[in-house]
């Protein structure tokens, strides 16, 4: 029968320690991370909404602006021209 020669490590205790510590930090830090990311998610979904309505503002708003444009600057077949300036005249 043989016998072990087994000697305690001194530093496994500190060793286990440590890593012990550094898998707690590494859970706090991976917790964080999950609610930074379920952050970014909420402020995606505002932006999201904020871009339809300012898209449909923008749309709106074109629509406006070919109205007024229709009905205030009438196309130039419909206007009086403008006489030409003639060269030499003082103005």
């Amino acid at each position: 029968m043989s016998t072990l020669n087994w000697r305690r490590d001194p530093g496994y205790g500190l060793r286990m320690n440590a890593k012990s510590i550094e898998i707690e930090q590494i859970k706090k830090e991976t917790e964080q991370i999950k609610t930074e990311a379920e952050q970014i998610k909420k402020e995606t979904e505002q932006l999201r909404r904020e871009n339809a309505r300012l898209r449909m503002l923008n749309a709106k708003t074109k629509n406006l602006l070919s109205y007024v444009d229709q009905h205030c600057f009438p196309p130039e077949s419909n206007s009086t021209p403008i006489p030409p300036i003639e060269t030499g005249s003082s103005s």
